[in-house]
């Protein structure tokens, strides 16, 4: 039997889904690009002081942490008000935050509107793929479109890649519309325009959602009453809690490897390969001696006269590192690049196994097992030899992560039923993805890597090894969980 024609309103609902999968990640890949330069001029301290980098780290450990927290509330109230209500809600709030963090002039304002802009995305994704799955009454068409839809997720970091690098060389151009200006400057800094775009979503958002209904099988049982309350403990009752807990752990260690293994490597690994041998040399003394004036700031009085000197200083001795950070930054660009381009092969490719019809379980161990493979082999072995090999190795990497992601959200629809959907979806991305999994981060860089290092300096090749373990260790725990992963029903109900 031939699968029924899409409607007018099907394709609506397909390019809202999409507008507001790719726009999760762009959201949320402003961070890296605008914490460093937004927080350095609301603190007023150099780009390079200590405090910048205490910060970005607590911005990104609250921003995860709220997340996690409403992003669970979120989706009980998915299921107790409905899927596009909710789902209109939350990109409406990630669409508004960056724009109000644009005019931000305090640190707390900043990481304030940052944390709710990180909790409109942890909702909306678990809404987006609650009222897919239902709008589709065809098996086919809905694991087709699932799949498809979330693979414009990965396209997001390349359109605020672009538009971050349009709005560097354009800034001084735009008009100044209200906004701060950039300490000593004339015109507001580059990241407040970054942060404005983030309200793209809301226009076509806000043009379409007229146009397209609620879940139908949502509203029709609600009606007639049978209806069930959506509750957290039920997620624990004996015939969902295996599912629940799985789930969870296996979602924690899909972003355990994404923020654990890959994000770090971006930033922390890439100054430690072998063709920036040089650019590490030269820059290990204007660091050292960078590190000794911004201390001596920290440690000045606000109203101190000697201040202006030593700022000047600072300033200086970062003109001379820049010529060489830019070449890191350039590798570092091209790394990121094949992450992305990693990424969104395996969003594409999940798509085309779930039309194929691979069982979910079997599904998922064809990302699993090479991982076993890939990942030690990519930071012990590739990452010593650089070039090619180790950017093509980390792209596949990017690939087998991120389509995880992508079947999860496939997944987990199916497993839970209609009153649970929103909630048991968001327990498992939130607390177990987005809560957990991303505490990784913080195990790399704060734990293992400075045990590596021992009394030493930490080193990229010591963040290397330390994300070689985790991702390693997640791998094969991931594996093993993946065996009491239930195959899903034909409906869950």
């Amino acid at each position: 039997m031939s699968a029924p024609k899409l409607t007018t309103t099907h394709w609506l609902i397909i390019a809202i889904a999409s507008i507001g999968f790719l726009f999760d990640t762009y959201e949320l890949l402003m961070t890296p690009l605008v914490a460093a330069p937004a927080i350095a001029e609301l603190l007023k301290v150099p780009m390079n002081n200590p405090l910048v980098t205490d910060w970005v780290g607590r911005l990104l450990w609250i921003a995860a942490l709220c997340g996690g927290v409403f992003g669970l509330l979120g989706g009980w109230l998915v299921d107790k008000f409905g899927r596009k209500t909710i789902m209109a809600a939350s990109i409406f709030l990630y669409s508004l935050s960056p724009f109000a963090a644009a005019y931000a002039t305090s640190l707390p304002m900043f990481v304030f509107f940052r944390s709710t802009t990180f909790i409109g995305v942890c909702v909306e994704f678990v809404a987006a793929i609650t009222w897919l799955a239902e709008v589709f009454e065809d098996k086919k068409q809905k694991e087709k479109w699932l799949g498809i839809t979330q693979a414009f997720a990965s396209l997001g970091g390349v359109l605020v890649t672009f538009m971050s690098m349009w709005i560097g060389k354009h800034a001084a151009d735009l008009p100044h519309m209200g906004l701060p200006l950039g300490l000593g400057s004339a015109d507001p800094a580059s990241w407040r325009y970054l942060l404005m775009t983030g309200i793209l979503p809301a226009i076509p958002i806000a043009l379409l959602l007229p146009f397209v209904p609620e879940s139908k099988i949502w509203l029709d049982k609600r009606a007639a009453g049978q209806l069930k309350r959506p509750s957290f403990a039920a997620l624990f009752a004996p015939e969902l809690r295996r599912v629940t807990l799985v789930t969870a752990a296996l979602s924690a260690c899909a972003y355990g490897i994404a923020f654990g293994a890959l994000q770090v490597t971006v930033a922390r690994v890439t100054p430690g390969l072998p063709e920036l041998k040089d650019q590490a040399k030269a820059l290990a003394p204007l660091r050292k001696e960078g590190e000794a004036l911004n201390l001596q700031l920290n440690a000045m009085s606000p109203t101190d006269p000697a201040r202006k000197d030593l700022i000047a200083k600072i300033k200086e001795n970062f003109g001379k590192q820049k010529p060489i950070n830019d070449k890191v930054k350039e590798m570092a660009d091209k790394v990121q690049a094949h992450q992305e381009m990693g990424g969104l092969v395996g969003r594409i490719l999940l798509a085309v196994l779930l039309i194929v019809g691979m069982s979910r379980v079997a599904l998922l161990k064809v990302f699993q097992i090479p991982a076993l493979i890939l990942m030690p082999m990519t930071y012990f072995v590739f990452f010593h030899q650089g070039g090619s090999a180790f950017l093509w190795a980390y792209a596949i990497c990017g690939l087998l992560t991120v389509a995880q992601f992508s079947y999860f959200g496939e997944y987990l629809p199916k497993v839970f039923p209609m009153h649970l959907r929103g909630t048991g979806g968001s327990f498992a991305t939130n607390v177990g993805g987005r809560m957990i999994g991303t505490s990784m981060a913080f195990v790399t860089t704060n734990f293992l890597a400075p045990m590596l290092a021992g009394q030493g300096p930490m080193l990229p090749l010591h963040v290397a090894k330390a994300a070689g373990i985790v991702a390693t260790v997640i791998a094969v725990l991931s594996f093993i969980l993946g065996f009491l992963l239930p195959e899903p029903k034909e409906q869950a109900e």
